[in-house]
């Protein structure tokens, strides 16, 4: 796979209606999305806070709006008259449970004034996260009919957004997609993993837990099937493999998908705990970099990361995806070819 090589085929954006905006297209995510769309023929208009510093997507042939979701007019430019909303933009750092809620929920209420003013007609896709729903109790997963329970000030705040984009009415042409973690090129979050295990040591929680994981080409795939018409809208739609892993397997999984040995080391929650409140110290002076904060680690030590998928995928029309051993193989090579690994 080379490492400009788009991830899913045009034929993912076949019946979506145009015009098309998109936040967040210069993320992992949204900078795949992007790239579908222009192959596909679709020009779409993405938000961005530097025209000419847009990372990803500075060649893939879609026009640029200047602003950010604190920026009501740049939000009514970018949606005026648009058929399809794809919301991907969102805070996954922040120093404090202000800036998440600034950048998440209101963010996300600015969207959804400018979609009422000037886009009434739009079908918005707004993605969300398994953060917004919280853990499972069983390693069988929470399916979308279940009540939130988030665990931490993002997965607060992108609950949060869920219910600013549900104030587009109980008949609105919106749809909310929850996806688990999420890996694949241009990730820089679960990369970390891989770093450790191309290190050959990797410490995880204490116990035992299970995840649901999600391919970055099929979460792109589901995003564009859910912006279709056809598809119900005014509903949740959970995304990722349709069964989980055992952490300590898929951790191995990871290393033999890269031809690497690792060695797992259990840690007790107290002393990521420990971790987490020292990295939220640092967030606070401002290392916006710091991945463990007291947040993230307590997400980690939440018993299940399980998402029930098997309906939603369906519904969405997705028969096929890339289970955890095949993308793990194609995200190594990328890494590599890219340098980020060895």
């Amino acid at each position: 796979m080379a490492a400009d090589s788009p991830l899913v085929g045009a034929g993912a954006a076949q019946g979506l209606e145009e015009p098309v905006a998109l936040t967040g297209g210069t993320g992992f995510v949204g900078s795949h999305v992007v790239e579908t769309l222009c192959a596909a023929g679709i020009r779409p208009r993405v938000l961005v806070r530097d025209p000419a510093s847009p990372r990803w997507i500075a060649g893939a042939g879609a026009d640029f709006v200047e602003g950010s979701l604190e920026d009501g007019e740049a939000l009514r430019t970018l949606v005026e008259g648009a058929r399809t909303v794809l919301h991907l933009a969102g805070v996954v750092r922040a120093a404090s449970t202000e800036a998440f809620e600034r950048g998440n929920r209101e963010g996300t209420a600015r969207l959804v004034e400018a979609v009422r003013e000037v886009a009434p007609m739009a079908r918005v896709v707004h993605v969300s996260s398994q953060a917004a729903l919280g853990p499972s109790p069983g390693i069988d997963g929470l399916g979308p009919e279940a009540e939130p329970h988030p665990i931490s000030a993002y997965g607060r705040s992108k609950l949060g957004a869920e219910e600013e984009i549900r104030r587009l009415g109980a008949g609105g042409s919106w749809l909310i997609l929850r996806p688990p973690a999420i890996f694949g090129p241009r990730d820089i979050d679960v990369l970390q993993f891989f770093r450790l295990a191309s290190r050959g040591i990797v410490p995880i929680p204490r116990g035992d837990r299970w995840v649901t994981m999600a391919w970055v080409g099929d979460v792109v795939r589901a995003i564009l099937a859910a912006a279709r018409p056809g598809v119900v809208t005014g509903r949740v739609y959970h995304l990722g493999e349709p069964y989980p892993y055992r952490m300590t397997a898929l951790v191995q999984l990871l290393a033999g998908a890269g031809g690497v040995r690792a060695r797992i080391i259990p840690l007790p929650e107290t002393l990521l705990g420990i971790v987490g409140t020292a990295g939220s110290g640092l967030q606070h002076l401002g290392f916006r970099k710091v991945a463990m904060t007291r947040d993230k680690a307590r997400e980690l030590t939440a018993r299940h990361w399980t998402l029930r998928t098997h309906d939603s995928l369906e519904a969405l029309g997705i028969s096929e995806w890339v289970e955890f051993p095949r993308g793990a193989a194609l995200t190594w090579a990328w890494y590599r070819e890219m340098g980020w690994l060895r």
